[in-house]
């Protein structure tokens, strides 16, 4: 089928070549024109211009928006005089759900379709496929279901009867998924990098415990301000990181693709000297704490996990100096260098 593709950056682009592969006709817009002229030798269609792009489609046309949530009111306001009754506009990148829910208002009102789609696979989705989360009227779904389909890991249509196939556990097992009404795809990958986020970490604190499982073999410190080790000699493996994280790949119950990624990066520099460790957070994780406080669900370790993501941006260091100044006062107790 024919869609148009806005916005080619790492996910965009690769997702144009998996679409174009799989026999679908795609007409591309980025602001860069480098962007587009890599998608065109690629298979794709050129646009200069969202009016370009809407009237190089067939109605009723889908259009697939793959920017940053920032922006993606600016787009839709640029694209809403352009687009008519019986259109598809998909949302692919992480917007919030509740935002989800008034575009979708706003643009029905016009006869407009709104997706909202969340969109997992990062890199690895051009050659592996991506896993789709759709949220929006079904019949709308339905129109764009082949896309969804290429997509996939599954990389086609599952078998069954076509009405609500996308809302299926078939469709699942291929790769994507109708979740329900609009903001429900986005609802889902929110809790998904929630939980995303919670995992990451888990591997990052595992890890850096192996690390430091040396603490036994360093001459500590002895004064006032240090807690000993009470037991060195329990704690006196220098171990190598990079082979257990190997080693946990194969037959291991904790295996991941997460893990794979950070096999892979410890393999090539073992003590991960080109990362700063500032850890960025793009606001799914927030929203899924957010939603857990709204709900009265507890999520513990989800909460935990983009705390250190803070911390990790050096936001608690003001804390850790009222912390020193308190000790400072109470007891005399001067901070100690490096």
């Amino acid at each position: 089928m024919q869609i148009g593709m806005i916005g080619l950056g790492r996910m965009g682009a690769n997702m144009v070549r998996r679409l174009t592969q799989g026999g679908h006709q795609c007409v591309v817009y980025d602001r860069a024109a480098e962007a587009v002229a890599a998608a065109v030798a690629d298979g794709a269609s050129g646009a200069g211009t969202l009016a370009e792009l809407l009237r190089a489609l067939e109605a009723p046309r889908a259009v697939w928006i793959m920017v940053p949530a920032a922006v993606v009111d600016t787009v839709i306001a640029e694209l809403r005089p352009l687009l008519t009754r019986g259109d598809v506009l998909i949302d692919g990148g992480n917007s919030n759900y509740q935002d989800d829910i008034r575009r979708a208002g706003e643009l029905g009102a016009s006869g407009v379709h709104y997706l909202d789609v969340g969109t997992s696979g990062g890199v690895l989705g051009l050659s592996e496929g991506y896993c789709l989360m759709v949220g929006g009227e079904p019949e709308a779904v339905a129109l764009v279901e082949p896309v969804l389909a290429t997509l996939s890991p599954g990389g086609r249509l599952p078998a069954g009867a076509a009405a609500g196939r996308a809302a299926g556990t078939a469709a699942a097992a291929c790769g994507y998924l109708h979740c329900g009404p609009h903001g429900a795809g986005h609802f889902v990958k929110m809790v998904h990098n929630g939980i995303e986020y919670g995992l990451m970490a888990a591997y990052a604190e595992g890890l850096n415990l192996l690390a430091h499982a040396d603490a036994g073999l360093e001459r500590g410190a002895a004064d006032a301000e240090t807690a000993p080790l009470a037991n060195p000699h329990f704690y006196q493996y220098r171990l190598d990181v990079a082979a257990i994280a190997e080693l946990w790949r194969h037959g291991s119950i904790i295996t991941s693709r997460l893990l794979d990624l950070t096999a892979g990066a410890l393999a090539r520099d073992g003590r991960l000297a080109g990362f700063a460790g500032r850890v960025a957070d793009s606001g799914e994780g927030r929203w899924t704490v957010q939603a857990a406080i709204d709900v009265g669900v507890p999520a513990y370790v989800l909460s935990a996990a983009l705390y250190s993501r803070f911390e990790s941006r050096d936001r608690a260091d003001f804390a850790n100096k009222v912390l020193s100044a308190m000790r400072l006062g109470f007891g005399g107790h001067v901070e100690k260098s490096g």
